[in-house]
């Protein structure tokens, strides 16, 4: 370790690191030069929010492997910090680090709404599910003070417009005043992240995140306000919290989930490194396991993004996993989140009038 906490993990943070991203041609790096700084040389590291000017909001993709066709991000980063996240690599297209800029340099969406309106009243738009918290959560700390996903919510809700969202914050039961209407039109679903119960390793893996009895607890007030909701064991981690499955599963069927779904730890890009650099720093003596234990389910590799089995893996422990995680989704009397039981309707989508519209003859 040194002075200028190149492996000093930061409180509140998950990465352990600032590398630069994959396009950057000048490599950063901390370093002991001998000298006694004291704690002036290492200044705090405070949360920083630059408004993001995009010209359109919803994001399309062909992945096979994806159920929905269409996103929205409010906020580029996630101050939840999860040392995991696959969203992490999207920071280098901006020339910052995937480490700790991720969870400390936020971009926030705020003509997100007004862009999402526009695009909706396009002529020959073709309603279907969009989905928030694809890639960074909607929810995020931030939004207690921007509330740009509440204003594409309103949008939504007026247009009659599906939305699935996934969050990891109990803050989703806040707009429980849009979303209860909407789910009862069919037009809503939200899926919660349980990564673990441990609230130790919450702490370490997702430091700014929720608790996980406070994400059970956002389960229990949806289901109460007659909103579909699924349980998500995401990620499971092999000989860190996968043993925690079966628990995860029961605990949200007992708070309300009517579904449930799993995936298997991911590390893409620039976010092998970090995770090892997390494994070092949080939990040594597992390290080599660990990841001994992710190449098994990666055909040899840290990754494998091919489609079809990206999100599962493969060979014998990614096998035994999928077994576990179906026994205990029925046991639990829970559906799959991609069963058409847990699809929205896109058939009541219609664009409000707005001033202007010329009156129809008929």
């Amino acid at each position: 370790m040194d002075n200028l906490g190149a492996t000093i993990p930061k409180k509140g943070r998950g990465a352990v690191s600032n590398e630069s991203g994959r396009y950057e041609v000048i490599a950063r790096e901390a370093f002991d030069d001998g000298w006694d700084h004291g704690d002036e040389s290492v200044p705090p590291l405070r949360t920083s929010v630059t408004m993001d000017r995009s010209k359109t909001i919803i994001a399309r993709n062909t992945s096979p492997d994806i159920p929905f066709d269409r996103s929205i991000n409010p906020y580029r980063g996630c101050e939840h910090g999860c040392v995991y996240c696959f969203a992490r690599p999207t920071h280098a297209y901006l020339g910052l680090s995937p480490g700790l800029d991720f969870e400390s340099k936020l971009f926030a969406k705020p003509q997100a709404a007004a862009l999402l309106e526009g695009e909706l009243r396009k002529p020959g738009y073709q309603c279907a599910t969009l989905q928030m918290g694809s890639n960074t959560d909607p929810y995020q700390p931030l939004e207690r003070k921007l509330e740009i996903t509440r204003q594409i919510l309103q949008v939504l809700d007026r247009f009659n417009h599906p939305v699935g969202i996934v969050t990891k914050s109990g803050a989703v039961a806040r707009d429980l005043d849009i979303l209860a209407p909407m789910a009862e039109r069919g037009l809503a679903a939200v899926a919660v992240s349980v990564t673990t119960l441990d609230r130790s390793l919450a702490r370490k893996l997702e430091p700014r995140a929720p608790t996980p009895e406070k994400r059970l607890a956002a389960i229990r007030e949806l289901s109460a306000a007659g909103i579909s909701v699924a349980v998500m064991a995401a990620p499971m981690i092999p000989a860190l919290n996968d043993d925690e499955l079966e628990r995860i599963i029961e605990a949200g069927a007992a708070a309300g989930a009517s579904a449930a779904s799993y995936s298997l730890l991911r590390l893409p890009l620039e976010i092998s490194g970090l995770f090892e650099e997390w494994l070092d720093t949080h939990a040594p003596l597992k390290a080599k396991h660990v990841l001994s234990l992710v190449r098994q389910c990666r055909g040899g590799r840290i990754n494998q993004a091919r489609f079809g089995t990206r999100f599962k893996g493969t060979g014998a422990y990614a096998q035994l996993l999928s077994k576990r995680f179906h026994l205990a989704r029925e046991r639990a009397g829970l559906i799959d989140a991609g069963a058409s039981e847990f699809q929205l309707r896109a058939d009541l989508f219609k664009p409000p009038p707005q001033a202007g519209d010329q009156l129809a003859l008929f």
